[in-house]
């Protein structure tokens, strides 16, 4: 099957077909690297407004549990929730792809949707780009705008180079998957 044909059943097809992984061990070290691995001691986040999180970036929004600042979740608990989260995450972001695509570029598109929601990362850019054949120029938007212009790296107006920084790696992630 060739890279952003439509397939029948989408990605969810793939996945249980077994040719994508859930909570691949790529998507966790890229997690770990940009939301903080051994974060077991729930914290404000600054860049969203105070947002208590933990782990590698669970929040009220995403976890079943209460996520309360200066709370501590053991390495288990972090690592049971994670894998909850970031599975169900994967499974809402399936319903919005409906061409083959690769672990990789599945990878950097559940990055986009943990840090981002999957909301936003359905209704972006990038996933139409992806979704209409032009895999190269999706993954690329991960990270800018057709003028060249940063995406997905302010807070408001203004630019946070660790936020680029994480962009520019989700679409090298990407990327890899076209190879």
């Amino acid at each position: 099957m060739k890279l952003g044909q439509k397939i029948i059943g989408g990605v969810l097809g793939l996945i249980t077909a077994g040719a994508l992984t859930l909570n691949s061990d790529e998507l966790q070290s890229h997690l770990g690297r940009w939301e903080g691995e051994g974060q077991n001691v729930v914290y404000a986040d600054k860049l969203a407004g105070g947002l208590p999180t933990v782990c590698k970036g669970i929040t009220k929004w995403t976890s079943p549990d209460p996520v309360i600042v200066g709370d501590y979740w053991s390495d288990e608990r972090c690592a049971w929730v994670e894998k909850m989260v970031v599975e169900h995450g994967q499974l809402e972001l399936a319903e919005c792809l409906n061409v083959y695509i690769t672990q990789p570029i599945f990878d950097a598109l559940s990055d986009f949707g943990h840090h981002f929601g999957n909301p936003s990362v359905c209704a972006s850019r990038a996933v139409g780009l992806i979704n209409a054949g032009q895999v190269r120029a999706g993954c690329d938007a991960l990270a800018h705008a057709p003028s060249g212009r940063p995406v997905w790296s302010y807070v408001g107006t203004t630019f946070y180079r660790g936020l680029y920084n994480r962009a520019l790696s989700r679409r090298s992630m990407c990327l890899r998957g076209l190879q």
